[in-house]
């Protein structure tokens, strides 16, 4: 497999304090992250943050914490409208913002999911016309970009919107606005407002399906002048893995946008699968699922497949596991845990692969007489020790100069 497109040479040029050249010095290079986005959905953080669990909930979440940093750089944070807001302007701000903070200060990258979604909507929303629907949900759009502008990076701005003018399971507003104004119109002024609340942020249009019906939204988004930073690609796979053909088909078909790719909610089961015939994975409802030894070392060998084919392809930025844990979503066995939080052969398999495979070894090396040298390795974050000073520095694609002081 290729992996130029993850590597970076750079020739560093070094200073002394005096700004001269460190010349005919040993020094020490090490990552300390990547720039590829390796998440999962970090809902457990919100209750542990706020200081909600009793001391044993909170221990175990610990050993939750500690698993999830262990390989991941990336999380997702719940921000659906109707929990987020159950009762009409009184949002969960405060408690997600813990939650945020103590995502940023263990250096994760956080999303919040979604702006706009027709499940999980309000229910004080069936109570307004559509023009008074819509105009609360600019302005919901408006005030948690601005409350979260410092805490959160990228946005699904609109969720599954492909079926949302069709959605017929039950009333949720979204919906009505959706066949009255048009899928584009609503996707344009969803990114429209969020691009102008918050010009340095992340906004994604993010879907489950991946058929031509996608395809087409995206074009007429395109065509409309919406500007899509990511295209968010769901994979839950409870009825059995993609498989290397499918999965390479979706790639090929959605990076002909030229616009990055996140994989965002991904979905591997290591018990029985989910029955074909349901078309609403929601429908399947089973008080016990359980993971097997057979399952696990499925689902392992998916993982790490499905995991190279996306990370070999140029344009995916992102992958997000979803549910670390067994006995979430579906209560199926979908985590990389198991429910007493042991890993599972999956877990072990990707933390090679991100932490092994695909990260660089710390390298001594020396500059020359011009205080130079040259150094390849995984595009991330990087330090540079020099005797008893370190020096932090990223390394980024088509970086072919990096000049480093030790001032």
């Amino acid at each position: 497999m290729n992996l130029d497109h993850r590597q970076q040479k750079s020739k560093f040029k070094i200073l002394n304090s005096n700004g001269e050249p460190l010349k005919n010095q040993e020094v020490e290079i090490s990552q300390k992250d990547h720039e590829f986005l390796f998440g999962c959905n970090g809902f457990e953080f919100v209750p542990y943050a706020s200081d909600q669990l009793d001391a044993e909930a909170a221990a175990e979440t610990e050993k939750y914490i500690a698993r999830f940093l262990d390989i991941f750089n990336f999380t997702t944070l719940p921000f659906y409208w109707g929990q987020f807001e159950p009762e009409r302007g009184k949002p969960r701000t405060e408690e997600l913002k813990k939650a945020a903070q103590f995502c940023q200060q263990n250096n994760l990258t956080v999303k919040g999911h979604p702006l706009s979604w027709h499940t999980l909507a309000p229910d004080w929303l069936l109570d307004l016309s559509n023009q008074e629907i819509w105009e609360a949900q600019i302005k919901r759009v408006k005030r948690d970009l601005n409350d979260f502008k410092e805490l959160v990076d990228m946005w699904d701005v609109i969720n599954e919107v492909v079926i949302m003018p069709n959605f017929d399971k039950y009333d949720n507003g979204l919906t009505r606005v959706a066949q009255a104004k048009g899928r584009i119109k609503v996707i344009k002024e969803l990114f429209d407002t969020s691009q102008k609340e918050a010009p340095k942020a992340t906004f994604i249009l993010n879907d489950f399906n991946t058929t031509a019906a996608y395809e087409i939204l995206i074009d007429g988004c395109l065509q409309a002048g919406v500007e899509i930073d990511n295209i968010g690609i769901q994979s839950h796979m409870h009825q059995g893995y993609w498989g290397l053909e499918k999965t390479q088909d979706v790639l090929e078909r959605f990076s002909r946008f030229g616009i990055p790719i996140q994989f965002s909610e991904v979905t591997m089961v290591s018990g029985e699968l989910m029955p074909a015939h349901y078309l609403d994975l929601n429908d399947y409802q089973v008080e016990n699922w359980p993971s097997t030894k057979a399952g696990e070392k499925r689902q392992a060998e998916n993982v790490v497949e499905f995991y190279k084919t996306l990370y070999g392809h140029p344009l995916v930025e992102g992958i997000t596991w979803w549910d670390l844990i067994d006995g979430q979503w579906l209560n199926a066995p979908s985590g990389l845990l198991r429910e007493d939080y042991s890993p599972k052969p999956a877990y072990n398999e990707l933390k090679k692969l991100i932490k092994d495979e695909w990260w660089t070894e710390t390298k001594k090396l020396k500059t020359d007489v011009n205080g130079e040298l040259e150094f390849t390795g995984t595009i991330g974050d990087y330090s540079l020790k020099i005797k008893d000073k370190e020096i932090d520095f990223k390394l980024e694609k088509n970086q072919a100069e990096i000049s480093l002081s030790l001032a």
